[in-house]
């Protein structure tokens, strides 16, 4: 930059004038002025930065790390998800060299951050501690922790959160994340209810579960117009307080991150549900809102009416997130009390009349129906009436509809709603999804082919019905969206049925295959790679083979070599 002498004499050189002083030196020492200010910083000094810490999982093989590299520069970039989910499911890490692009495809894409917290390792989060883009590397899982071939001890994945959570030299543990003691231990970072006003703060299954499970004139019954039962309470237990003190808590739950904990949450669930929830009440109250959300949603593993209370009293929570987590796993256990009341609230919205449902939705939403989950603004372009009667429905066990009317899934699903069908059947639709439920799903499905719906259906089944409707239907939106839902791998079924519709289709419709054939590539077995390049010389169809190759070849890299 120029200094203070330099100005002085261009200042004097301007007063004075250019009859006296040469008009291009001014100019020029005026335009290096210019660009030193534009371009000048002032040094600080600083400390310099920690170094990465070590790395504790295993590199890609070779062969991998330059196909990732290649998916990365633009070939089959659609196959990005399939290889970070593959690659993160064997614990391994990604090279330096790429992590910065991978990195900025989390910021993209949301999705695709849990296998990213996997393959970061130590390195990516050194990073994402150093740019605030890539901050939410510092909330996904950080190791590994699926089950099976490829499963990490946890002992191992605790002493790996442990030594994160020990800040370097003259550093601290970042505030709020990754190593910071956690709920119910006493350590500060926690947010608590002042930090998230609205409803009044609540432990599920606490003490005042029983009172504050009433949700008005319907709530807190066993059943439509019964009493609460004794011990509405945690468990219906009196003496668990005591028992959620003495839970051990595993320092991956107490030192992980986010993701950590969600991921550890589940595996506990899997094997001890009673542990895992007695896990949640230790600390509920000072979880942060959204981790409230996805711990309730991770309970979804193990469901039984064992979690009823906790369920139950959540539905009190502040959180809008929690309250409908809450009813949606409600909703899954018929006994339920919410099951009951929800049952209740349907039966009064619809009357079988012969052959015929006669239709009459709530005439508006109190608090206790919104406590359930009821939510009382409807999407734009849906009536009030409409909505709440379809979420009634969502809510309602399906075990009453064939009990109540004394019909099968089937003969219920062809009786005439009138004016409003397609509310009922949306709600349906909705509850057949949650409750997992594959007889009503099936009848929904001849009604109305939903992709939702084939989520129900046992792998095998769902590829036949798929592989049906391709049969049978245009390449159009309605057949790509519901291919779309079908996950990977497409089993020997559904690849020939697409296979011989881009045949048929080619010939007559070439410009619609262009989804098709990218959506073959990405979902059929790759295994059969070798069948379709046999199939037909078309170039759509080659084109899905070469796509299955490059499938092939790229999760073979990804295996441990002997």
């Amino acid at each position: 930059m120029i200094t203070a002498d330099e100005w002085e004499r261009l200042v004097s050189a301007a007063l004075v004038g250019t009859d006296r002083r040469p008009m291009p030196d001014l100019l020029g020492r005026a335009a290096a002025h210019t660009a030193g200010a534009r371009a000048g910083w002032r040094l600080h000094r600083g400390e310099p930065l920690p170094v990465a810490p070590p790395e504790e999982q295993p590199p890609l093989p070779g062969a991998a790390g330059e196909r990732v590299a290649r998916i990365l520069g633009g070939e089959h970039p659609r196959l990005l998800p399939e290889w970070l989910e593959a690659a993160a499911a064997r614990g391994y890490r990604l090279p330096a060299k790429v992590l910065p692009e991978v990195l900025d495809q989390g910021v993209r894409d949301r999705s695709l951050r849990p296998p990213i917290g996997v393959l970061a390792g130590a390195r990516g989060r050194w990073l994402a501690s150093l740019n605030t883009a890539w901050a939410y590397l510092l909330e996904e899982v950080s190791t590994h922790l699926a089950t099976g071939e490829h499963a990490a001890d946890l002992s191992e994945v605790a002493g790996a959160a442990e030594r994160r959570a020990t800040p370097p030299a003259g550093g601290s543990a970042r505030p709020g994340g990754a190593g910071e003691p956690r709920a119910g231990s006493g350590g500060p970072g926690r947010r608590t209810p002042a930090d998230d006003p609205g409803r009044p703060a609540q432990d599920p299954g606490g003490p005042e579960a029983s009172a504050t499970g009433s949700g008005g004139p319907e709530g807190g019954s066993g059943g439509p117009g019964e009493p609460a039962a004794a011990g509405a309470g945690p468990e219906g237990a009196a003496g668990e307080p005591e028992e959620v003190r003495s839970v051990p808590v595993h320092p991956l739950w107490e030192f992980g991150t986010r993701g950590d904990r969600i991921a550890y949450l589940r595996r506990l669930r899997a094997g001890d549900p009673a542990a895992a929830r007695a896990l949640l009440r230790r600390g509920w109250e000072a979880e942060a809102p959204e981790d409230r959300a996805a711990f309730v949603h991770a309970m979804a593993e193990g469901l039984s009416m064992a979690d009823e209370p906790f369920l139950e009293a959540a539905l009190d929570d502040r959180r809008r997130e929690v309250r409908s987590q809450a009813a949606d796993l409600l909703t899954r256990l018929p006994d339920s009390r919410l099951g009951h009341r929800m049952a209740e609230r349907a039966g009064r919205c619809l009357r079988l009349s012969g052959d015929r449902l006669a239709a009459e939705p709530p005439a508006d939403c109190d608090a206790a129906m919104e406590r359930d989950g009821v939510r009382p603004r409807p999407p734009g372009g849906t009536g009030r009436r409409s909505w709440w009667l379809q979420q009634v429905v969502a809510h309602t066990p399906l075990a009453f509809w064939t009990g109540h009317f004394g019909r099968t899934a089937k003969q219920i699903v062809a009786l005439n709603t009138g004016e409003w069908s397609r509310e009922v059947r949306l709600g349906w639709e909705r509850a057949a999804v949650l409750q997992n439920d594959p007889t009503w799903a099936r009848a929904l499905f001849a009604v109305e082919p939903l992709t939702d719906l084939l989520t129900v259906l046992p792998p095998e089944e769902r590829a036949g019905k798929a592989a049906e409707l391709v049969r049978d239907q245009p390449v159009d939106g309605q057949l790509i969206m519901m291919l779309g839902g079908v996950p990977a791998p497409w089993g020997a079924a559904l690849a020939k049925a697409v296979l011989a519709k881009i045949l048929d289709t080619v010939e007559r419709q070439p410009w619609n295959l262009g989804e098709l054939v990218r959506l073959a590539g990405e979902r059929v077995d790759p295994a059969y790679h070798e069948i379709a390049a046999r199939w037909s010389a078309e170039p759509p169809v080659q084109e899905v083979a070469a796509t299955l190759r490059f499938r092939s070849d790229m999760l073979a890299e990804l295996e441990p070599r002997p």
